[in-house]
């Protein structure tokens, strides 16, 4: 009897690697041309593989579930990530921020190491196959079929992905197999994402439609602070510090991506984002500063203030947020346009109107109901011999290598659970 793994990403060759290395025969099918297809082109094709940190700091950056997927962190955790890589002969670095790359820099390299490790453990793997539907008797599926060619089949892996980035074959595959077998869906939606806004707020809260203004797309700001507010509970849902950048409707870079993900499941309708882009400052400091740069400057514009404290194409937005002229003359303007000044630079705000699409996400968040899967085998509670690993379950993780590691963890303890019930 055979175990059968369906999807080709790192979660589905994880699993039948660790399915194949427990003594399994086992069947990988990959409906696309060839395996990895979206790992070829994550981490803009270096591919962060995982990061180097202990899985309680790992469980930190988890969004989604963080308990579920516990067992299988421990399981196998960024160490033995990085020692199978190495084991494979592909010599590793790390990064900024504990992020692990192969040295180098090509996915590939990843992505053939797989191949070699599944070549070696006598994996079947059958390219361009998708698996249609499952055959069940009483509570097992009994075969699954595949161009109306039926595979018997003595535990099943499913691992077929999100919906982000359809060019690599993402599809509802995996979650119609899964509803096949009774499982409930959590609605899929994008993560890691960017951020759509529709309006910014002067320094009396007043909207400006993003239309109205000189939106600086392409720009790029490091060492900002951001903020999603809910402005009907008056409450702060999430948080971040580090690099923005505007796009032509809204905000992506890593702070957004991240803080897209803590936002993904709420009401839009009333989240406003803020940037702050002095947070070294409080308000008070920040004023001093101002009145310090007004001193040396008084017989100057407020223009060649502004000059000082911002890159050229935000300075035209600040000053229409600000309500005042960037020709004024120093000398004239009063406190409470000094003050207006403050706010807006430590309170530039948006309204949230959308996130960007799945399709481009990076991460898809939802899938598979974790409930109805237990997290000490990634086995389904409601089919004895179907398992689960990936991107296709319901978490994912902010950027940095996480959510790959999600996938190899959840694979392995899924693919040696599947062996191991294919033995029973």
């Amino acid at each position: 009897m055979t175990v059968v793994v369906i999807g080709g990403g790192p979660a589905g060759m994880m699993a039948a690697y660790a399915s194949s290395k427990a003594g399994a025969p086992t069947i990988l099918f990959e409906k696309n041309e060839k395996l990895g297809k979206k790992l070829y082109i994550s981490g803009k094709g270096r591919c962060n593989l995982t990061n180097n940190c202990t899985p309680n700091e790992f469980l930190k950056n988890v969004v989604s579930n963080p308990k579920f997927i516990t067992t299988a962190l421990y399981s196998f955790p960024p160490t033995m990530t990085m020692q199978f890589f190495e084991d494979e002969n592909v010599r590793l670095k790390v990064e900024r921020g504990n992020r692990v790359f192969p040295e180098s820099d090509k996915s590939s390299d990843i992505i053939n190491a797989f191949t070699k490790a599944l070549k070696r453990n006598n994996v079947e793997v059958k390219i361009g196959e998708s698996v249609d539907y499952f055959e069940f008797e009483d509570d097992k599926i009994t075969s699954v079929v595949s161009n109306k060619k039926r595979v018997a089949v003595s535990a099943v892996v499913l691992a077929a992905g999100g919906l982000s980035y359809p060019a690599t074959g993402a599809s509802e595959a995996g979650y119609k197999l899964a509803s096949l077998a009774g499982h409930r869906i959590i609605a899929p939606r994008p993560a890691l994402c960017q951020i759509i806004v529709s309006n910014l707020f002067d320094y009396s809260k007043a909207q400006i439609p993003i239309s109205k203004t000189q939106f600086p797309t392409g720009l790029s700001l490091k060492n900002i602070a951001i903020k999603v507010i809910d402005t009907e509970l008056h409450k702060t849902i999430a948080t971040d510090f580090g690099e923005a950048l505007f796009t032509s409707n809204g905000l992506s870079g890593p702070v957004v991506l991240s803080t897209s993900s803590k936002i993904n499941r709420c009401d839009l309708k009333n989240l406003r984002l803020i940037i702050d882009l002095k947070p070294a400052l409080s308000e008070d400091t920040l004023d001093a500063r101002l009145i310090r740069e007004f001193d040396l400057a008084k017989n100057k514009s407020y223009k060649s203030v502004l000059d000082e404290l911002l890159p050229k194409s935000l300075i035209e937005v600040v000053a229409q947020l600000t309500h005042i002229p960037l020709m004024k003359p120093i000398n004239s303007i009063t406190r409470n346009e000094r003050r207006a000044i403050v706010y807006v630079l430590k309170n530039l705000s948006f309204d949230i109107s959308a996130l960007g699409s799945i399709s481009d996400s990076i991460v898809t968040a939802g899938g598979i109901a974790v409930d109805d899967i237990n997290p000490r085998t990634m086995g389904s509670k409601l089919i004895k011999n179907l398992f689960f690993a990936g991107e296709v379950i319901d978490i994912d993780a902010l950027t940095g290598g996480f959510n790959i590691q999600i996938a190899l963890s959840t694979g392995y303890l899924a693919g040696a659970s599947a062996a191991k019930a294919s033995s029973n």
